[in-house]
């Protein structure tokens, strides 16, 4: 099952000592920042927890799988996101 923003927000606010509505804020803190570095083009990096940055990817020709059709796939950006190595430790356990 997974969790979902409150679960990480009452997650927070027990872990911290903060009130759930403390911690709501916080997490809406870390998002904004995320998502500002993310349009300026600047990585973040948690050490430890995760690496955050943009990805660009450039335009190709892909392939219908049904049809096997050409088609012209646009550029794009992404946000990469890279776990830690505390992360990568968790996952192992």
């Amino acid at each position: 099952m997974a969790l979902n923003r409150s679960d990480v927000v009452a997650g927070i606010a027990e872990h911290a000592g903060l009130t759930k509505a403390q911690a709501d804020a916080a997490l809406a803190g870390l998002q904004h920042v995320l998502e500002a570095a993310l349009r300026g083009d600047t990585p973040v990096r948690i050490a430890g927890l995760l690496a955050v940055e943009r990805s660009h990817r450039a335009a190709r020709v892909g392939r219908n799988p049904r049809t096997g059709e050409a088609l012209d796939i646009p550029a794009g950006t992404s946000a990469k996101i890279t776990a830690g190595s505390a992360l990568k430790e968790a996952a192992k356990a």
